[in-house]
């Protein structure tokens, strides 16, 4: 895998991480104020959540490297 492709694989897997991760602990407010969505989470920790996702990414982007690498799974006809 070269570099690009690593980063081009990572980037997706990050997207995909992130929006897997996003609601986790999202509570709306009892109370919004007008013209706020009444679903906007209170406090949505996303600096938390960025941590989260980012080491999550790296995990799976490791075996998927590890799968690319030793050519485990080959979709070449």
């Amino acid at each position: 895998m070269s570099i690009f492709t690593g980063f081009v694989v990572y980037a997706v897997i990050w997207w995909l991480v992130l929006f897997t991760v996003l609601p986790w602990g999202a509570h709306p407010v009892d109370n919004p104020e007008k013209g706020h969505a009444t679903s906007a989470p209170k406090n949505p920790n996303l600096k938390i959540k960025f941590l989260v996702t980012t080491v999550i990414a790296a995990i799976l982007w490791y075996f998927t490297k590890l799968v690319i690498d030793n050519d485990l799974f080959n979709i070449n006809v």
